[in-house]
């Protein structure tokens, strides 16, 4: 029976006019590079969005025009920061430069974290099976839920009075 399925294929393919495993070849990216010799990338985190170009240097971070240990002072958004790189086996070997805005400073550090991974797969395209598995590549969608009218908060009713 798988004999004849595989006849039937073959025939397929003949019919098609050509071969079946030569057509079906893996698809190969284009690195996006700008005439500087950059990569760039959005990222986005609640309501912050950064910016992020990189390209190959010393491994220097600045963001907002500072460095990137005096702009975010905590070690953990510092550790967020950095996560796509260690990733790739890349640390130290891009210099990256970022503007970012809007929501806080946590907020702007997963934005330039989601950034930078996006620009690294646009700089090397090989590298984007690494950073899906890793989860830097998908946009944290969660977002601060607005007001509703009626409502304290949110959610939060006002306080209930029987008398």
């Amino acid at each position: 029976m798988a004999d004849e399925e595989a006849t039937k294929l073959e025939d397929l393919a003949e019919a098609l006019g050509g071969d079946v495993a030569a057509e079906a070849a893996p698809i190969v990216y284009e690195p996006k590079i700008d005439a500087q010799g950059r990569a760039y990338a959005t990222g986005k985190r609640k309501n912050a969005v950064a910016r992020v170009w990189i390209k190959p240097g010393a491994g220097r971070v600045t963001v907002n025009g500072r460095e990137f240990e005096k702009y975010f002072a905590r070690p953990v958004l510092r550790m967020v920061l950095q996560q796509p790189m260690i990733a790739a086996e890349r640390k130290d070997q891009y210099d990256i430069v970022c503007t970012v805005s809007g929501g806080g400073l946590s907020g702007q550090a997963g934005a330039v974290r989601h950034g930078l991974a996006r620009a690294l797969t646009h700089y090397e395209p090989g590298l984007r099976g690494v950073l899906k598995k890793g989860g830097f590549l998908t946009r944290d969608s969660r977002v601060v839920e607005r007001k509703k009218y009626g409502k304290a908060k949110a959610r939060r009713s006002f306080q209930f009075s029987k008398r």
